[in-house]
């Protein structure tokens, strides 16, 4: 039995191809200009004229993310119809039959994974492929990264795994809302951190 389902992101295997996102839009229908995985491209430093070389102080990572099915889902606590709820397995939900679209719960999480449609008057978010899961099947995402870049499973057996990273550039304090992520960082991240990163694609997320 999982007591908290997690996602394992590993910066150093993403390339960013962003074949977890084409595969969530593909399986849940989410329309241009949504999306429930995003993907961060984050660079940082530039090229520094030394002599008559120039020298490259670049350093970039990818970062896959979507919603964290945080285990203090702070998005919850501004609900008061409360639509969204938290499973056995900590796999956090929407139901839509009692979403009044106030969009309080979109502005209360701190990595911006909820998102309101326009069409459809509606707000959604990754549901971890709840349906996949009970039928013994990975999340799309997982299931269509060519590079093996995200995992999932449980927490506590992740962390043992992989470490109890939950943080980097550009994700907020972990402390917020304890997600359920862990982050095997990219071999660039302390030098990133270092040479005021930035994310690069912010306009197409």
């Amino acid at each position: 039995m999982v007591a908290q389902y997690a996602f394992v992101v590993i910066s150093d295997a993403c390339s960013g191809c962003k074949t977890c996102q084409v595969a969530c839009k593909d399986k849940h229908d989410i329309p241009a200009g949504i999306h429930w995985r995003k993907v961060y491209e984050v660079t940082a430093g530039s090229w520094q004229k030394k002599d008559d070389a120039w020298i490259s102080t670049v350093a970039a990572y990818n970062l896959s993310v979507s919603c964290n099915h945080c285990m203090n889902p702070v998005c919850m606590v501004p609900c008061t119809p409360h639509a969204i709820y938290q499973r056995e397995d900590g796999i956090v939900l929407i139901d839509d039959s009692f979403c009044t679209r106030c969009r309080a719960c979109e502005h209360a999480c701190p990595y911006d994974m909820i998102r309101y449609d326009e069409a459809t008057r509606s707000v959604a978010k990754c549901h971890f492929c709840f349906d996949y899961l009970d039928m013994g099947l990975p999340p799309a995402c997982v299931a269509a990264c060519p590079n093996r870049a995200l995992d999932y499973g449980d927490y506590e057996e992740l962390k043992k795994k992989y470490g109890d990273v939950r943080r980097v550039f550009p994700l907020p304090e972990p402390g917020i809302s304890q997600p359920a992520l862990i982050i095997v960082p990219h071999r660039d991240a302390a030098a990133v951190q270092e040479r005021n990163p930035e994310v690069s694609n912010w306009e197409e997320l």
